[in-house]
Parts: structure tokens; sequence; C-alpha cells
């Protein structure tokens, strides 16, 4: 297997001043937890990478939670720093911050630690959904930090969750048009999702919370590609918007199209070439677990396993079909080592759900709607 040309690295920081009701991720509550002994851990973990699978320039980091932004800049530089010793970057790397607007004033001086990328998770610019949501912010500050963000001359990017619970069309598309004219440049914007084990989905369960139907949801994706085109922010991958090329993330580009990646920190995966085989690595969740771990064996891998070549292609359509550039047929099917499914192709085509030029296959507007089911009846 050829190794990908790109590499990046994947930093989690699980720790949270609160957890928010929707969030299904490795996370845990701040409590006033000295950062220190899971510092050190995820540096020796970067180490243990790096001495499995050498050198290797590394082009975008993304520090990511939890609440990477909780963290001095100081511990940013450390961290920076280590991927640039065990690593090295490759020429102009993107280093992303995750950041909460409330963290703003550190926002500065991160920057001058290394990040030239910050991505807020702002959700919402309405005060009423910003409480039911947990967040610690209202909608003034939101605003406050995105222009903060842009003050310190880094890539600002926002996030917003909608298809929230009594959210009126109109209502979104005032909401969304108002953060696409503050300072940034790309915007992700996801539909709420009800995870498993989350207090939302406790609360959809005691009929506490009412999420839009299907109906109602496809409505508002298709108002925010509507509101995004009109303002100059084309979708580049399914929940994705950027102004131009140069602002669309790397980081995530490179998870889409099969890059290599090590996931370090607790609950973090990866895609790596080990021994020329594509493997999926995850660490242990727990943070005491994970630099247990590390101490013990150099990483801090709860699990790696070699990916055979139909998990490695069903990946690639998954993630391919997402994007706006489409899916290379002819690799895919070299790589699974057959035909995607022919009568399915021409059933997405005849319903203007697919379309295919140049080799390559592209989800139409509607399409993007039924992107997973298209992914698995095409895999066959």
């Amino acid at each position: 297997m050829t190794v990908p040309a790109r590499f990046g690295v994947y930093l989690h920081w699980p720790y949270c001043a609160r957890i928010c009701p929707y969030c299904d991720f490795n996370v845990y509550r701040a409590r006033g937890r000295d950062p220190e002994p899971l510092l050190a851990a995820i540096i020796a973990d970067i180490e243990g990478h790096a001495q499995r699978l050498g050198r290797r320039p590394v082009d975008t980091l993304f520090l990511g939670g939890g609440t990477p932004s909780l963290l001095e800049a100081a511990h940013i530089d450390r961290l920076i720093g280590a991927v640039e010793r065990y690593f090295g970057f490759a020429a102009a790397p993107e280093i992303t911050l995750e950041s909460n607007p409330e963290d703003h004033a550190r926002f500065a001086s991160q920057v001058r630690a290394g990040v030239n990328r910050l991505s807020l998770g702002v959700q919402a610019f309405d005060d009423a959904a910003l409480k039911r949501l947990g967040r610690a912010h209202d909608a003034a500050l939101a605003r406050d930090a995105v222009r903060a963000a842009a003050d310190t001359g880094a890539r600002a990017s926002l996030d917003l969750i909608y298809a929230r619970e009594g959210q009126a069309p109109e209502a979104w598309a005032r909401e969304l048009r108002e953060a696409l004219a503050l300072p940034v440049e790309h915007v992700s914007l996801y539909q709420l999702t009800i995870e498993e084990g989350t207090a939302f989905a406790r609360a959809v369960a005691r009929q506490k919370l009412f999420p839009p139907d299907s109906d109602r949801a496809a409505t508002l994706y298709e108002i925010t590609q509507a509101v995004c085109d009109a303002a100059g922010f084309p979708a580049y991958e399914i929940s994705n918007h950027a102004k131009d090329a140069p602002a669309r993330s790397r980081h995530n580009e490179l998870y889409w199209t099969g890059g290599d990646w090590i996931g370090v920190g607790p609950g973090a995966h990866g895609r790596i070439a080990l021994d020329g085989v594509r493997t999926a690595t995850k660490a242990f969740d727990g943070p005491e677990a994970y630099a247990a771990t590390v101490r013990a064996h150099g990483v801090g891998w709860e699990t790696n396993e070699a990916l055979d070549a139909d998990v490695i292609a069903d990946e690639a359509i998954l993630m391919g079909l997402r994007l706006d550039t489409g899916l290379d047929r002819a690799a895919v099917e070299a790589l699974r080592g057959r035909a995607l499914d022919a009568a399915a192709m021409a059933d997405f085509v005849r319903e203007g759900l697919l379309r295919e030029d140049a080799g390559r296959l592209r989800l139409t507007a509607k399409g993007r709607l039924l992107a997973d089911h298209i992914a698995a009846r095409l895999a066959g």
C-alpha cells in the first residue's frame, strides 16, 4: 500500500468546564484539574508514535476536544513544540485550536504560541437556544469572540447547530445570515443529532425534548445551502462551507480523502500505515488509563487494527461522496477488487441523487440528504 503523501496529528484534550447535553465525545469536567499529568502523557505519546513511524513532516495539527482553549499559551507552545521536535512540520502547516467563545481573552496568546486557525464552538446566535444547548456564552459574547479571533490574524471558523427544537426556517435563515456577515471565512453547520447516552437522548425518551422531524430537518438543510450560496460560502463538504479553497479545513480534508494521521490524547482515533498496512488506532478513553498505558508501552493505544481493502474502500466511499469533488470511481473499484453496485448507481442517477462525470461520482443537492444511504448501497 502506498503511504499517503499528507500526514496529520489529532490531539484530544478531553476536559471541559461543563458537559453539553448533546455531546457524546470523550469528555470530562475540568473541575480545576492540574493539566500537567495529561500534557506530559500526550507529549510522551507523540514521541512514542515517532519512534514507531519515523520522522515525517506534519501538514496539519488539530487540537480538539473537549475544550483545548482552556489551555494556556505556554501549554500549547509545549504541545506544538513536541510535534516539531519528534516529527517536524511541512511548509506552512495548518494548526487548528477548537475554542469556546468564553475563552476569547486567550486567543491572541494562543496564536502567538503557534496556532494559525481558530475553530469557535459558537453553536447558536440565539440566547434561548444557547441556554438549552448548555452553552456558557450568550450571543453577544459569541460575536465578540469571533471578532477577537479575527483580530489575531489567524483564520477563523465557527460551528453552528441547527434543526433545534422549535426552530423556524425563517429564524434559522436570519441567524445564519448574521453568522456569515461576521469576519469568518469558514463555517461548519451541523444538524442536531440525538446521540445515545447524552442528556438530550434521555430528554427525548422522557418526552421532554422534541427535535424536528425529518421533513423539517430537510427543509432547514435546504435553507442552509441557499443562504450559504447567496453569501459566497459554497459547501465543499456536506456540513462545511468556505469562502474559497484556502479557507477550507485542511485537517478535515485529510480525513475525508484517506490521509494518514495519528491520534494522541484520551480516546483519540488514528489512521496510519504500519508495516505498509493501513491501521486504525484508538487510545484509552480515561485520562488516567491513557497516561498509564503511555508510560507502560510508549503509546496510549487501547486497540490497533489492520484494515482490509473492503473496509478502506467503504470508508473512501462514505467520505468521498460527502465532498464537492466527489469519489474517484476507478480508484475505489481497484481498491475493492470489484465494481460498485451498478444497479444502485443507475437508480440513484435516474432519481436525480447522483451524477457521474469524468470518472467521478458526485451527489446532487438532493442526494446529499441521503448520503449515508447512497454510500451503503453503492458499496453493496
